[in-house]
């Protein structure tokens, strides 16, 4: 059996501007899928702690992760167990810096999202992406991040596949969420953890030693390892 099961990409109507989903709406939406933990990712902010320990008390058996999606200049990052926005962060080397200081855990969100549209590269007057995983392995984000988020539930099948063969090459982790801003697709992407997670700490802890993979088709009753069972998918057609 599973340790803790999370979804580690959210945003809520707390911190996201964009959103539609209120936070106990998703508390009530991820029980009722099978999760037990999220990850709350609000763009460039974390929750504070006056608001964090009263949602955590009202919502015990629910582990709640206080994280935050980062606006950088390598693209977003999902970062674990920071203790607050710091000033400079969005440039990914000082964010790594931080990270290292604090001991937090950082992963690429959604790698390749638009990478195998041709309109998106002509749109944008560049090259169309031609990268083999190998090559994009070396791409400096991978060089600074410790997992990949490997499933985004806005992401489309290749693409998220793309991904999981990155990280395979590097020996990096792979996360999986919902990256829901509303009730729907919560917890059909997730991290499944070895241990059921005691506190903040624990969870980075264990993302440090890499005992979790990347999960999908819990709200079916079919959880599955993304990490074992992805079904091969071309990348150039």
């Amino acid at each position: 059996m599973p340790g803790t099961i999370i979804d580690m990409h959210l945003h809520t109507t707390r911190g996201a501007s964009d959103s539609m989903l209120d936070p106990d709406d998703l508390i009530a939406e991820a029980r009722r899928v099978g999760l037990t933990g999220v990850n709350i990712t609000e763009h460039d902010r974390m929750w504070e702690s006056w608001d964090l320990s009263p949602f955590r008390k009202k919502h015990e058996g629910i582990f709640v992760s206080n994280g935050m999606e980062v606006s950088t200049d390598m693209g977003h990052i999902l970062a674990v167990g920071l203790k607050g926005y710091a000033p400079g962060i969005r440039r990914l080397e000082k964010l790594r810096e931080v990270a290292n200081e604090q001991g937090a855990f950082l992963i690429v969100a959604h790698p390749f999202r638009h990478f195998f549209d041709p309109v998106h590269f002509k749109r944008e007057g560049k090259e169309p992406f031609n990268l083999t995983p190998e090559q994009a392995a070396k791409l400096p984000v991978f060089q600074l991040v410790d997992g990949i988020e490997v499933l985004n539930g806005c992401n489309t099948p290749r693409e998220n596949y793309f991904a999981l063969q990155v990280a395979k090459t590097m020996g990096k982790p792979g996360t999986g969420g919902s990256d829901a801003h509303s009730t729907q697709g919560i917890g059909y992407f997730t991290a499944v953890f070895d241990e059921e997670l005691l506190s903040q700490e624990h969870m980075v802890d264990q993302m440090h030693k890499g005992r979790f993979h990347p999960g999908r088709g819990l709200p079916e009753g079919k959880l599955n390892n993304y990490w074992e069972t992805a079904e091969p998918i071309p990348f150039y057609e």
